[in-house]
């Protein structure tokens, strides 16, 4: 890619871990990819309850609109919930909008015949695997594996966090018939590596999956005109219909300027 290309990563989280992830993401991208990522201003610190989804939806949305509106090529919505990725490809009108479990099983089924996916704790299966059927990824699912721990514990002990995913990858592999394997959260980040080259088989980082689906999103949409389609499921709202209804000044639009201000730029 040669063009300059503008990807914002949304950490749909109202905790400040930007910098961290930023700093991760920054060594996986494109050359020509200018990369922000910001977390929202408010809501919880984790997503593992579909209260706490709730939470976040609007003013995800809201950060949306207001990306595309600052000429961003691309959004990923940053949790393997994928959290209103469906709302967010209908108010956005011209940009990409991705999501990490999306992005991550769409990689794998090129990868390999069957996945599985290793998530922290039996709580977010449903959900989960109500996504994969919704993608058509059913038949392609070997399992769910669960290492029991929540989302603020991965980085804790990383020594028991990988000794934990080792052990149920292992068993993904040998009994369920996993040709890849998939780390079901985007706290994940930094595990894929040795865990991969232990078990010789492909092992996804949603992170950076969602990352490169961006990237190679925003390309078919500036070289080709690939986008979301706007006929039917992702229609957008018509401006003259909720114009009037002035949803901005109901749902208090927070100061984006601020939220946008964390970038990371093309070259650093």
């Amino acid at each position: 890619m040669n063009a300059r290309q503008k990807i914002l990563y949304i950490d749909p989280v109202g905790v400040e871990v930007v910098g961290e992830g930023l700093r991760y993401l920054m060594e996986q991208k494109q050359a020509g990819t200018e990369l922000t990522m910001v977390n929202l201003p408010r809501g919880p610190e984790h997503l593992e309850y579909r209260y706490y989804e709730a939470l976040v939806l609007v003013d995800i949305l809201h950060l949306v609109k207001e990306a595309e509106g600052r000429g961003f090529d691309a959004a990923v919505i940053g949790c393997f919930y994928d959290v209103g990725l469906q709302a967010a490809r209908e108010v956005a009108e011209r940009m990409a909008v991705v999501a990490p479990c999306e992005a991550s099983v769409h990689l794998a089924a090129t990868l390999g015949d069957k996945f599985s996916i290793i998530v922290g704790r039996r709580k977010w299966i449903p959900e989960m695997r109500e996504n994969v059927i919704k993608y058509g990824m059913k038949e392609r699912l070997a399992s769910f594996k669960s290492v029991d721990l929540g989302v603020l514990e991965f980085h804790q002990d990383e020594k028991k966090t990988a000794r934990r995913f080792r052990e149920v990858a292992q068993e993904a592999v040998a009994h369920d018939g996993a040709e890849v394997l998939i780390l079901g959260c985007t706290a994940t980040y930094g595990f894929y590596q040795e865990l991969q080259d232990e078990l010789g088989v492909p092992v996804i980082d949603p992170m950076i999956a969602a990352l490169k689906t961006a990237e190679f999103a925003a390309e078919l949409k500036n070289r080709l005109g690939w986008s979301h389609s706007k006929i039917g499921a992702y229609e957008s709202p018509p401006a003259d219909e909720f114009a009037p209804w002035r949803l901005g000044e109901q749902y208090d639009f927070a100061d984006m300027e601020t939220w946008l201000r964390r970038d990371g730029g093309p070259d650093e």
